[in-house]
């Protein structure tokens, strides 16, 4: 299992209203991600607008690849969009940063 971290940075005038949103995850939005890969995924928001999130996959490419294909990730990234900062151009899910994995405690 791939364990995966990244970075992304929301706008800190749109917390709340980023927060309101993951409370409210559409099921059709939740079960393509179950299907495409993604386990046990988290977000983390800090109170200036960084986002960590984590999730395991067999396959982090595939994962992402998977969900690039699915309509309804298309309508969710549209719909989030205007939360993130510095995307030039591509969705929200196509500018996380990596970050590499320098220790893990099994």
């Amino acid at each position: 299992m791939e364990r995966v971290c990244f970075l992304a940075r929301v706008q800190p005038s749109l917390l709340d209203e980023y927060k309101r949103r993951h409370r409210e995850v559409w099921p059709e939005m939740l079960q393509a991600l179950r299907e495409t890969g993604w386990h046990n995924y988290s977000l983390y928001l800090r109170d200036d607008g960084l986002l960590v999130g984590y999730l395991e996959t067999p396959d982090y490419q595939k994962a992402q690849d998977g969900m690039a294909g699915r309509e309804v990730n298309a309508r969710w990234q549209e719909q989030m969009k205007s939360f993130f900062a510095a995307l030039e151009g591509r969705r929200p899910d196509e500018s996380f940063i990596r970050l590499e994995e320098v220790f893990h405690l099994d």
